[in-house]
């Protein structure tokens, strides 16, 4: 197999997905795709099944809040992995935290079942057509998502310790 460049990679994204695609950019090294999470199963899929890119190795999902940015706070960040070229990508969508849901992937990569319940417990995605979308870390008690930026890092009396050394 030949190892496509980021350029050969993001032409075939674009030829592939007219609509869809927000931005692309490098950095160290990696791809990085930003794309409206409407189209993240079809652009997912395209990926692994693609013969010439093959993305074929789900290596991590995770999500981001960004609580300053407005209707984009919430964002989901999938780093995708070919073993044979030794390529990776990473892909990003963003969406307001008012309506935290996109679609599962794990029709894609089985894998992803505990990691989507992970990033439900911690930042509340809603992951539409997950079979069992609940807490995997947190007491099912737990009525917040402990990742989000809007509380505190340390007990608020501490003076000792300051939010803005932890990068908020």
């Amino acid at each position: 197999m030949i190892k496509l460049t980021s350029e050969e990679i993001l032409s075939r994204i674009q030829s592939a997905f007219t609509e869809g695609i927000v931005e692309a950019y490098e950095s160290f090294g990696m791809l990085t795709v930003v794309f409206k999470r409407e189209i993240n199963i079809e652009l997912l899929s395209f990926l692994k099944q693609d013969k010439d890119l093959n993305f074929h190795f789900l290596t991590d999902l995770c999500a981001v809040h960004y609580p300053d940015r407005e209707n984009e706070e919430m964002g989901m960040i999938y780093h995708l992995h070919n073993f044979f070229t030794g390529t990776r990508i990473r892909l990003e969508c963003f969406f307001p935290i008012a309506d935290p849901t996109i679609r599962t992937i794990i029709p894609l990569w089985n894998s992803a079942n505990w990691q989507e319940r992970e990033t439900f417990d911690f930042y509340g995605v809603i992951f539409e057509g997950h079979p069992d979308l609940r807490r995997i870390v947190n007491v099912d008690e737990m009525d917040y998502f402990p990742q989000l930026k809007q509380y505190p890092l340390e007990d608020a009396v501490r003076e000792d310790k300051n939010d803005a050394m932890f990068g908020r």
